[in-house]
């Protein structure tokens, strides 16, 4: 396995030795590996190997030969669908390991096909799957917090996105921030407020103004195993230009400067082709270990730490 960071936010990338999930769509893998080995899941990223910030990619062949790989992403408590930052990462790790050269990759995830740009100075652009805002200033009552409104949108993976958390986004919050996030992931569910096709949404995306000359926000994403994300989420910001767009506050081409809670910065852009919004994510990876995970039969937390 290949360990990464992207902005903060890591990706453990497994390239060889994983389950063999055959040769099928990546849809139809993912199901594969969900229902019969869950269970590897659970040891690359659990403790006490792994952690509940850490994020998993199983790094599979592609059906498309075009493409330069496939991925299934995944984290302490299932699996994503897409994963920005992990996307990055995964464009960074190959170019360490000699597999690819600076230029236009395609990866074929399992809610659709994407292309990354791996640039000569090492940054990487994520161009994703088309991103749109379901339902607008949607309102839930949440325990302890009174009304909440925000907006549902899809940027590969569900989000609710809230613009007036009553409290500063920082680094120093984080305590409280998780705590009012996670309220109203559970009022969602109580009060039945999905997706489209009533797919649970499982981020929920905070915004305030950012302190840094130049850039346009700063957010707090809550993960769906209740760990926030370091980088400013690359689903979360596409969602997030969906939202600009279907409110007229962001053009075509514009660039869109997001900050994380611990400071790192994406630049997004968008992208309509046949009225659909494409998000277009630029950051920076860095590879930071090489490791052999060892399963240990005898080890009784071999297959990680589960609730």
């Amino acid at each position: 396995m290949i360990d990464s960071h992207t902005g903060g936010e890591p990706t453990r990338l497994i390239v060889s030795g994983g389950p063999d999930l055959g040769k099928g769509p990546l849809p139809v893998r993912l199901g594969r590996f969900r229902h019969e080995y869950d269970a590897f899941r659970s040891a690359v990223v659990n403790e006490p190997r792994g952690s509940d910030v850490m994020v998993g990619a199983l790094l599979c062949d592609p059906v498309d030969p075009a493409c330069a790989a496939g991925v299934i992403f995944f984290n302490n408590v299932g699996y994503l669908g897409m994963c920005g930052h992990g996307t990055i990462g995964l464009i960074a790790t190959l170019s360490y390991m000699k597999r690819i050269a600076p230029g236009e990759h395609r990866v074929e995830t399992p809610v659709g096909t994407v292309s990354a740009i791996l640039h000569e100075s090492g940054d990487v652009t994520v161009n994703n799957v088309a991103s749109y805002r379901s339902a607008a200033k949607v309102v839930v009552k949440v325990p302890g917090f009174g009304e909440v409104c925000g907006d549902v949108a899809w940027g590969g993976n569900w989000f609710f996105l809230i613009e007036d958390s009553g409290q500063e986004i920082a680094l120093g919050n984080v305590e409280s921030l998780t705590a009012f996030a996670w309220a109203v992931r559970q009022a969602l569910t109580a009060n039945r407020i999905t997706g489209t096709n009533g797919e649970e949404i499982d981020h929920i995306e905070l915004f305030g103004p950012s302190k840094v000359t130049g850039v346009d926000g700063k957010n707090f994403v809550l993960c769906p195993g209740k760990a926030y994300d370091r980088s400013p989420c690359g689903t979360g910001t596409s969602a997030k230009l969906a939202c600009l767009c279907a409110d007229g506050e962001l053009r075509e081409g514009q660039v869109w400067k997001q900050e994380s809670i611990v400071g790192s910065i994406f630049e997004g852009s968008v992208t309509v082709r046949d009225g659909k919004i494409y998000p277009s994510i630029k950051g920076t990876a860095f590879v930071n270990s090489e490791a052999d995970l060892v399963l240990d039969a005898r080890d009784p937390f071999c297959m990680g730490i589960r609730s």
